[in-house]
């Protein structure tokens, strides 16, 4: 029993001890906290204000916190000071997309072979908010990707000497066409892949020469589809769905070929999105706006506006270790 009582002793005494020495270091961590840790409280002491402060990361010791930031916006997606291109940003996928990226902060130079868009249209109601409610700029310049890569390589140049860097791309200009096989004519099939294939191609190869001559890091981001990846049940596009499936690769071997000048390229992959083009073609067809939502897992369609985030995402530090990837954003449909 004496041996009994002597052990238990023993083993309170110790506990005693650890528990004073697990106190004691507890305190000295609290007093002593690495920066990052007291970076992290003072962010979020400071959440309400305007000022938003980079995550503790040794590559963010040096970077300054971001002034005018939404709130609510992490800083790794911000694109504060960004400069960005976007190409088919005149209407529909790309402009929605521009605007986003306008929010984030980032100035914006769309590429659209169409006039520039007058008073009263979504366009000058976005580029209107960007000058004055998100104190930015959306710049336009009309150009095609197909015919004109001198004007090309010459605007990207220039918008690269006026701001001293580019930072990002999103080729989103695209054509479709909805034609059976049998029936395509070689000059339809060249022009839809002079347009989605070599026109990505020429606008990418634009922006990655004036980030390798300026010695300037950055991403792009080439708008390609899940039709890229499957055969569309029910919709006749062989060389839309070949050009977006040439979209997928070429943005592979351009993540491999850029990767040593800091240049990232990852594509989207978008699902059926309701446009207006998609819009009149429900009218045409009836019966696909009833039947393509029950070809995904969500028994919908998307909209533009569903892939605002993925952009934003993709140019942003967000995603700095991405390259080389397809964001596909389908709803499921691809994953049956």
């Amino acid at each position: 029993m004496l041996n009994i009582a002597t052990r238990t002793a023993r083993q309170s005494s110790s506990a005693r001890r650890l528990a004073r020495i697990t106190t004691c270091v507890a305190l000295a961590r609290a007093i002593d906290a690495p920066a990052v840790h007291l970076g992290a409280r003072r962010a979020a002491l400071q959440f309400g204000s305007s000022e938003r402060s980079f995550h503790g990361t040794a590559a963010n010791q040096e970077r300054q916190p971001i002034r005018n930031s939404p709130k609510a916006l992490l800083p790794e997606f911000s694109l504060k000071d960004k400069v960005i291109i976007v190409s088919g940003g005149a209407q529909g996928l790309g402009l929605t997309q521009a605007e986003a990226l306008l929010e984030a902060g980032a100035t914006v130079h769309v590429y659209d072979r169409q006039p520039q868009p007058g008073p009263g249209s979504w366009y000058d109601d976005v580029a209107k908010r960007a000058a004055g409610e998100l104190e930015t700029a959306l710049i336009y310049h009309q150009v095609d990707v197909r015919t004109g890569v001198d004007d090309i390589n010459r605007i990207t140049e220039e918008i690269a000497n006026e701001h001293g860097h580019i930072d990002g791309l999103i080729a989103a200009a695209g054509i479709q066409q909805e034609t059976p096989a049998l029936e395509y004519t070689a000059a339809d099939a060249d022009r839809m892949l002079g347009v989605n294939v070599t026109g990505v191609l020429m606008t990418a190869q634009a922006v990655a020469r004036q980030m390798v001559r300026l010695k300037q890091q950055g991403s792009l981001v080439l708008i390609a589809s899940m039709s890229g990846t499957i055969a569309n049940r029910g919709l006749i596009c062989p060389v839309y769905n070949a050009s977006k499936a040439g979209v997928i690769q070429l943005a592979r071997n351009l993540a491999a070929e850029w990767g040593e000048y800091g240049i990232r390229v990852n594509t989207i992959s978008p699902g059926y999105i309701v446009t207006e083009m998609v819009q009149r073609l429900f009218e045409k067809f009836p019966e696909r706006e009833v039947e393509w939502p029950k070809h995904n897992m969500l028994n919908k369609l998307s909209k533009p506006e569903d892939y605002r985030g993925a952009a934003v995402f993709l140019l942003s530090d967000a995603s700095r270790f991405m390259t080389g990837s397809d964001l596909r954003i389908d709803g499921g449909h691809a994953a049956w």
